[in-house]
């Protein structure tokens, strides 16, 4: 005898208990996927054709709301070391706590008179070390009331989206989500920052721009040290 097939319809198979489960297991799988993002690197030259350095490229989306602040604030490192800052641009996130630790044998004196973040840390030496959260947008400027020559740049952006260009004069950005931005240059040598629209998308070629920049004269005026960082500066 012949034995009898029963089929069970599709629809009521998908409501089985072990259906139920594969297609959960589906939708978590399909939440835990990253999505598609883009990637943006600028090259930078001035009007001779060298490699800009030091200048923060930053993207702000247009049509989306930035992504939240990070609960405990991130730190960066601008360090007094040879008589000069290092790095002397520091491009963070609005909320950033920055180090500003002592590394000569000499005092210096830290301040900042910007709208964006005026403050002071007295005279300080032997790898001691301060630190001041950056809690409004702008660009403030940060010297050392001994040494005048001292200058560094902090450029704090509410973006998350930012890079600094180095020797090569580029500057790379990537985990940017599909969607309309405004991308941002800014260097201490600019005469104004340049502004810009671009549109990424998710399945789209890496974007690349070329800029050509025109830079004022570079006027610090650099002083080492006697003896290496823990000498008298030369006058």
């Amino acid at each position: 005898m012949t034995p009898t097939l029963f089929l069970r319809p599709f629809h009521s198979a998908l409501r089985t208990p072990h259906s139920a489960l594969a297609r959960l297991a589906l939708l978590a799988l399909l939440a835990a996927a990253p999505l598609a993002a883009a990637e943006l690197t600028v090259t930078l030259q001035d009007l001779q054709g060298q490699p800009v350095v030091d200048a923060v490229v930053s993207v702000t989306p247009l049509d989306a709301p930035l992504p939240p602040f990070a609960a405990t604030a991130p730190v960066a490192t601008v360090a007094q070391k040879g008589g000069e800052f290092s790095p002397y641009v520091t491009p963070v996130r609005t909320g950033t706590r920055v180090r500003f630790p002592n590394e000569d044998q000499v005092q210096h004196h830290v301040y900042s008179v910007s709208k964006a973040k005026p403050f002071e840390i007295p005279l300080y030496a032997g790898n001691e070390e301060h630190s001041e959260v950056f809690d409004k947008p702008g660009v403030v400027t940060v010297g050392c009331n001994i040494h005048d020559w001292m200058v560094a740049y902090v450029v704090v952006l509410d973006t998350p989206w930012f890079a600094r260009s180095g020797e090569d004069g580029q500057a790379r950005l990537s985990d940017l989500p599909a969607g309309r931005y405004r991308y941002d240059v800014w260097q201490p040598r600019l005469a104004k920052p340049l502004t810009e629209e671009i549109v990424f998308t998710a399945d789209g070629p890496a974007a690349k721009r070329a800029l050509t920049l025109t830079l004022k004269v570079d006027r610090r005026v650099r002083r080492a040290l006697e003896g290496g960082s823990g000498g008298a500066y030369k006058p």
